[in-house]
């Protein structure tokens, strides 16, 4: 029976699609095993694939979690993926390579940030969900700078963006693909609407909720997917509808939500992908 790591961060109950995933894997025939990424006792060595999935902490050392991902043999998703994506720098990348994206303006440690006019978000390049994110109005700049320099002063580098404001209303398209195909499409509500210490778990779970992929979204998606030319166990897409179409908020290849117990064959589909690579 091949045994499978994974990875996730200390904490009870930290991802609630831990126990439909490893329930699934199970029932395939594997022998699953919860480990947190930075216990120095874990060999993850004995293990036949590791599946990063619920390391929420890594945010603050991102640094220390490259060098785990780096030292673990049988990752996915793999190393070169997790190096690449772990950075919301990759933005600029898409961007590049012609993909319709958020507007992304960064103010690296060392460097001085500059605001867009009307509502926008500071977040740190490398961030979880909504951590450490917060709106702000154009008359807040010295509260968005002093966010900026607190964030320099931990060595983060900020990411700065306009407001979309049909998040308000219509929320973000998150779409989930599971071994390079579509899963299912969820609607993930506003959450920068609320101060940072009501954005608890359960908050976090309510904005949630199964949407239908609209055509254009999910031909962007696999668009910017195929670019990447990685092989990816799982990834998630997150749209937001702007006056030009839908457009790239973030690309989610090391760490998402996959929202598995929103669907029920997505836990098998997540199961069966990972057997075919143990």
């Amino acid at each position: 029976m091949s045994r499978v790591a994974i990875a996730t961060c200390t904490g009870e109950n930290v991802d609630p699609d831990t126990p439909v995933l490893l329930a699934a894997l199970h029932d395939n025939g594997l022998d699953a095993t919860l480990c947190v990424w930075d216990d120095p006792a874990v060999d993850w060595d004995s293990f036949d694939l590791t599946v990063i999935r619920s390391t929420w902490d890594y945010t603050s050392r991102h640094l220390e979690f490259l060098e785990w991902a780096k030292s673990v043999p049988r990752l996915y998703n793999p190393y070169e993926v997790v190096r690449y994506s772990v950075d919301k720098h990759y933005l600029g990348d898409l961007a590049t390579r012609g993909h319709r994206v958020v507007t992304s303006f960064f103010a690296d440690v060392g460097t001085e940030a500059r605001f867009p006019e009307g509502d926008f978000v500071v977040k740190p390049s490398v961030g979880a969900g909504s951590m450490e994110a917060a709106r702000y109005s154009s008359y807040q700049s010295e509260d968005a700078a002093h966010h900026v320099r607190r964030l320099h002063d931990m060595g983060r580098d900020a990411l700065i963006q306009p407001y979309v404001a049909s998040v308000d209303e219509r929320g973000e398209r998150a779409l989930v693909f599971i071994d390079g195909q579509f899963s299912h499409a969820m609607t993930k509500g506003a959450m920068l609407n609320v101060s940072q210490l009501d954005r608890n778990a359960l908050f976090r779970w309510e904005q949630m909720s199964r949407a239908e992929a609209e055509p254009d979204a999910l031909a962007l998606a696999i668009d910017v997917l195929e670019g990447l030319g990685f092989e990816l166990l799982y990834a998630r897409v997150d749209l937001v509808w702007t006056p030009e179409g839908w457009a790239l908020m973030e690309l989610e290849l090391v760490e998402p939500s996959l929202f598995l117990s929103f669907d029920e064959q997505a836990p098998q589909r997540l199961a069966r992908a990972i057997k075919a690579r143990s």
